[in-house]
């Protein structure tokens, strides 16, 4: 399996509104940190995530969390 793409290292800290967002897994994606169907050429695929409130989210953006789709502080670990 390919590792994925660092995009960040920190995570993407953004207000959103109630809905379904796709999270990008694989790094690729140019909209990060939502998908935009750039994983199409890896072996990963987006974590789909159901907001039900408006809420500040820190959506990972160096894709090593224990948590996906969630920042957990893994980046503070990266070289």
């Amino acid at each position: 399996m390919k590792k994925p793409n660092i995009p960040q290292k920190g995570p993407y800290v953004i207000k959103v509104t109630p809905g379904t967002y796709a999270w990008c897994a694989c790094g690729e994606s140019k909209k990060q940190p939502y998908c935009d169907g750039s994983h199409k050429t890896t072996d990963l695929n987006p974590i789909i995530e159901k907001i039900t409130e408006e809420k500040t989210v820190a959506w990972c953006g160096c894709k090593q969390t224990g948590n996906p789709p969630f920042c957990d502080g893994s980046h503070k670990n990266l070289l």
